[in-house]
């Protein structure tokens, strides 16, 4: 359990101790400050009787156990422990006892200080001393030091052991708290990005008639803000952590792919995305001029892995180009305008005279994936640059064509079931013929004018092809869209790109299946995922293991998962969305809806979403008709 306030988190297991065990322990800025918190009442461990996130930064444990000696079978003191992202926890002690009891308190504390890389890789070390300080206890080593103040202050405070004692006298009926702050030393109580400012994400809501979609909805949007970071030099403009534990800084290609699924809630957490990004773009001459730089990430097996650079580089004017359609203000646009130009600088040199753009470059594979990035790019950055009166757009548009049409020929394999896209060319040209869930973006074309989604990779035969796969049973795991089909050599159902389930990719495949008119295999997947995020209590994770969905099972939680996860997160929020087909075009002042006929959750209204820069709100029948019922003054409804 996971309560998150970047830049702090608090690690538990359901039962609300922190042992010292694993990762458990609250965190500041990736150092764990607390490892250890063992609450005993009465000489005893409260029996765990429920956990559960109340927040996304909050977690609420209750425990139970008898302290009269006169009680019978029944527990008469009820244990209640509220811990927060923020390093607070208030232990509250309730009694239903009949008569008046005296309650010995005992908490030990404990912490390595460690940094959150040397927990996850084995090498923390052993636990610090611990010296009495204020009302509490303090550790300290040469790259930190914490300390945990109580409130009331304790009777007792043993460095030696770690231990802060009280003993209160509970009333029939009565109650008593005690308040625990954990600290970095000099450190104020800290606020969280998405709690300390106006979230840049509206308090989108949902209702109809399947119960799942606003809890899904809601705790989505409360797990982005907590996600929330933002450059000290520059606190106006924040930006999405890739997740938490393990990714818990900046990641531009997750940052990206976050923000354009989230543009129905503003364009603000997309404006401040693209102008932090802007910022460590690289310039100057070389082959990596105008790239956005970023790490390599594994791609299972069959393909080295790939760069998100190359995707952050490519989905920057893509999100730049929509964010307009969906309402950024035209001197927003503007300013970040350059930053796009040099994106697709980068793009047209690298590909030079050839057609493909290789990942990484030079000399790397040419990518199923890269390509769809790349065509969206140039088609959404050459209707950027038109409307902005800005030169190239005929070029974009000319290599697109090129591409379309060599890919078309090129990356399809004929097999005797109908063919399927090369999840990759090697560099002497060999296809790689896996089928993988990185075909999705194939679908994932883009947002043009008049609410239009601009053209794709793909011919309408191969489109129903990829579509009839992905919606066959080794794709489509019951639960969401496996990383690589069940039937491929070297499927794994825990591997990260070789079969695990990514939501991220599961809500691409919704949308572009939906987009594309084929809304059986789209409501397949997208009942998949809303009954997967049922099961992670609608916090879905980055992953989970694509086993397959049968009667009473449950999905299989991915150890190395960050939950939550900026993307998947995010594709809470777009799952529901598809359903409604929302394509805004605010600079002609129109709202193109193209509703999802099938209407497989039954009615669905959606409130409180942001289009023109002004609430939006719509409803889509059981019958798959979309009405709008709140929108921006002058916004008509396109054919």
């Amino acid at each position: 359990m996971i309560c998150v306030a970047l830049p702090a988190l608090a690690v538990s297991t359901d039962q609300g101790q922190m042992t010292g065990q694993g990762l458990e322990g609250f965190y500041r800025a990736g150092r764990r400050l607390l490892s250890r918190c063992r609450l005993r009442v009465s000489g005893r461990e409260p029996l765990a009787v429920q956990a559960r996130m109340t927040a996304a930064d909050r977690a609420r444990f209750v425990g139970a156990l008898r302290a009269s000696p006169h009680s019978g079978p029944d527990p008469d003191v009820v244990v209640e422990r509220i811990r927060h992202a923020d390093g607070t926890e208030r232990i509250t002690l309730l009694s239903a006892a009949l008569r008046p009891l005296r309650v010995p308190v005992e908490v030990a504390l404990g912490t390595d200080l460690a940094e959150l890389g040397a927990i996850a890789s084995g090498t923390a070390g052993p636990e610090l001393p611990a010296s009495v300080r204020d009302s509490g206890l303090r550790w300290s080593c040469p790259t930190g030091s914490s300390s945990v103040t109580a409130d009331p202050p304790p009777m007792d405070a043993l460095a030696s052991a770690g231990l802060l004692r009280w003993e209160f006298e509970l009333p029939p009926g009565g109650s008593r708290s005690v308040e625990l702050r954990v600290r970095p030393d000099g450190a104020g109580p800290g606020r969280a990005v998405g709690r300390s400012v106006m979230s840049p994400l509206a308090a989108a809501e949902a209702s109809g008639d399947d119960p799942r979609v606003q809890p899904l909805l809601r705790t989505s949007v409360e797990d982005l803000n907590a996600l929330l970071l933002r450059d000290p030099a520059h606190p106006a403009d924040m930006h999405l952590a890739a997740g938490a534990p393990w990714r818990c800084g900046p990641a531009p290609a997750d940052a990206l792919a976050a923000a354009r699924m989230t543009l129905a809630l503003g364009t603000r957490l997309a404006a401040g995305t693209l102008r932090a990004l802007a910022r460590i773009q690289l310039r100057g001459a070389g082959p990596q001029s105008g790239m956005i730089p970023g790490s390599r990430r594994d791609a299972g097996t069959h393909l080295p892995p790939a760069c998100t650079g190359t995707e952050a580089t490519l989905l920057f004017p893509a999100l730049l180009a929509e964010a307009r359609r969906w309402g950024l203000a035209d001197p927003e646009t503007e300013a970040l305008l350059p930053a796009a130009e040099r994106c697709l600088t980068w793009l047209r040199t690298t590909v030079g005279d050839g057609t493909y753009l290789c990942d990484p470059q030079p000399g790397g594979p040419v990518r199923c994936e890269t390509q769809a990035h790349a065509h969206r790019a140039a088609l959404l950055g050459a209707d950027l640059l038109d409307a902005c009166g800005r030169p190239g757009a005929a070029e974009l548009r000319e290599w697109a064509q090129e591409l379309r049409t060599a890919f078309r020929e090129g990356f399809w394999v004929d097999d005797p079931g109908g063919g399927r896209p090369a999840a990759a060319l090697t560099p002497d040209g060999t296809a790689v013929p896996h089928l993988g869930a990185a075909a999705v973006h194939l679908l994932d074309t883009g947002l043009l004018g008049g609410g239009e989604p601009a053209p794709g990779l793909l011919d309408r035969v191969q489109t129903e092809q990829l579509a009839r796969l992905l919606g066959g049973p080794s794709m489509d795991s019951g639960w969401g869209l496996r990383g690589l089909a069940a039937k491929e050599a070297g499927y794994n159902p825990f591997g990260h790109r070789t079969g695990a389930v990514r939501v991220h990719e599961t809500a691409v495949a919704v949308s572009g299946l939906a987009t594309a008119g084929y809304e059986k295999e789209a409501s397949s997947l997208l009942r998949g995922a809303l009954a997967a995020a049922g099961t992670f209590g609608y916090r879905l994770p980055e992953m989970h293991a694509g086993e397959q969905r049968t009667d009473g099972s449950a999905p299989l939680p991915h150890p190395a998962a960050c939950r939550p996860a900026a993307t998947a997160a995010a594709a809470g929020v777009l799952l529901p969305l598809t359903l409604a087909g929302i394509r805004p075009d605010a600079p002609a002042r129109t709202v193109t809806l193209r509703p999802v006929r099938s209407a497989p959750l039954g009615e669905i209204v959606l409130t409180g979403l942001r289009v023109a820069g002004a609430p939006f709100s719509v409803r889509v029948s059981r019958l798959g008709l979309a009405m709008v019922e709140e929108a921006a003054d002058g916004l008509q409804l396109g054919a």
